[in-house]
């Protein structure tokens, strides 16, 4: 992988700098001709997506054309058809006390963009917020991750092939050449990644006052209420949870299970996570061997402290495999309680009343997802209305993400901001407030200084009335 120079990385900076403010006046139509290169490229190097991602997590060709490469195709057909109404001035009411004027919300582009990928979607987390910046109309550099190298070889030959440099820049590279692009003021950063180094991220964009949207993780509770179909439930966090060897931000995380249900649903769960994933041509690896070393270390760490394997557990080193694992009697010191495990492991809890499991998940940082299996709408209302995460699914795991027409994002340690579709579009975009006031008499001049009698009058009635 070749790597940019700091000198390199400033050229490509101002060069997006320089270009965003040509794009301030960008049409839709403009906009949407880079859309649709996109689509087109896409559509004809799936192949090599598919390619590049195995190389780097050995994952099964048809789950990166699913969760890489729909995902993204689905984003850019959806601002393509909806970009012309999103880019429309929004026009705002107008009170009493602003007769004569009229008021809209002007969308603007931010600018210069910076958008920092992970490395367990690769291709996706990528792409993605770049369909965000490009709907917006702005410029945007992007920092693949060093850790899923094919794929950003793969994202850098396409925006060399779809985008001028000065429209879209791919820098690749590790540390050192992040640090160097959070070092510059870029308008807008758009980071996907674990909330350790999203504070890194934060501070950095604080130097510039830069915004920015933060795409974190964290530990995603998962609850089975006892009126659950059980069997449903263990197929679809089977599902869920294992997809990508674990390597999810939104998967379920810990599992609480009522104690009438509990040993049938670790039956159906040991059944469907061998139906779902029980080869390797459904079931992808671990990204390199440090991150296996310390999913090994977690699964040492819980057994250490008194916790059962329930099914899987077994770990293969040479080839960055590690099989599907259900942990029981896990103690609340265990680092899979404390850490996002990000793996392919599940720490299973039971429960008798259903407060001991709202009281745990409020006492831990707000999860990015919380998933809650039960027929009963009192249960699925109180877990809605007692706990905080930033998405909530029921009687599903997962799925959330991906559904068109919802902001997707965090909470506090689990992110800032939100993503997809027009919250996307409005995450790179500055909802300009625009007034346009009437020459001559105003309702405003009425309560100009000096303050008459009929002024104080004027001023009493609009502070009791309006």
């Amino acid at each position: 992988m070749d790597t940019a120079t700091k000198s390199h990385i400033r050229d490509l900076f101002y060069q997006v700098k320089r270009h965003s403010i040509e794009l301030r006046t960008s049409s839709a139509q403009e906009r949407n001709a880079l859309l649709k290169k996109m689509e087109d490229w896409i559509m004809s190097n799936k192949t090599e997506i598919h390619e590049a991602v195995h190389k780097d997590l050995q994952k099964p060709p048809l789950e990166t054309e699913l969760t890489e490469v729909f995902v993204v195709l689905s984003e850019i057909r959806k601002a393509r058809k909806n970009l012309k109404s999103w880019i429309m001035p929004k026009p705002a009411a107008t009170s009493i006390t602003y007769l004569g004027t009229r008021a809209e919300t002007f969308y603007e582009p931010k600018g210069a963009c910076l958008i920092v990928a992970p490395w367990n979607y690769p291709f996706q987390l990528a792409i993605g917020p770049l369909v965000s910046a490009i709907a917006a109309g702005n410029t945007a550099i992007i920092k693949p991750s060093e850790f899923s190298e094919n794929t950003s070889e793969i994202i850098h030959k396409m925006c060399n092939e779809i985008f001028k440099p000065e429209e879209v820049s791919v820098v690749l590279g590790a540390v050192d050449e992040s640090q160097e692009l959070l070092s510059l003021p870029f308008d807008h950063i758009f980071f996907t990644g674990s909330p350790q180094v999203g504070k890194i991220v934060m501070e950095a964009a604080s130097k510039h006052l830069s915004s920015i949207t933060l795409e974190l993780g964290g530990k995603s509770p998962t609850i089975v209420d006892k009126s659950a179909n059980i069997k449903d439930a263990a197929q679809k966090i089977a599902w869920g949870k294992w997809q990508n060897a674990g390597q999810v931000c939104i998967a379920p995380d810990y599992l609480f299970v009522h104690e009438d249900v509990k040993d049938k649903l670790v039956e159906e769960l040991v059944v469907q996570s061998n139906k779902i994933y029980g080869s390797s041509d459904t079931y992808g690896g671990i990204i390199n061997r440090h991150h296996h070393n310390r999913i090994n270390d977690l699964m040492a760490d819980a057994i250490e402290k008194g916790a059962d394997i329930e099914f899987g557990g077994k770990s293969d080193r040479a080839n960055l495999r590690f099989t599907p694992t259900l942990l029981s009697n896990v103690s609340s010191e265990s680092r899979v309680l404390e850490e996002e495990i990000f793996g392919p492991i599940l720490p299973l809890m039971v429960y008798k009343e259903l407060n001991e499991v709202i009281d745990f998940i409020n006492q831990k940082p707000k999860p990015l997802a919380l998933y809650v299996f039960s027929r009963k709408s009192s249960v699925i209302e109180k877990v809605k209305k007692e706990t905080s995460s930033g998405m909530m699914t029921i009687n599903d795991v997962v799925l959330q993400f991906a559904h068109p027409n919802l902001p997707i994002g965090g909470v506090n340690n689990s992110g800032i901001g939100k993503a997809h579709g027009h919250a996307g579009f409005i995450a790179f975009s500055n909802e300009k407030a625009v007034v346009k006031q009437r020459i001559g008499w105003t309702m405003a001049k009425s309560v100009y200084p000096p303050y008459s009698a009929f002024k104080k009058f004027m001023i009493d009635f609009m502070v009791k009335y309006f």
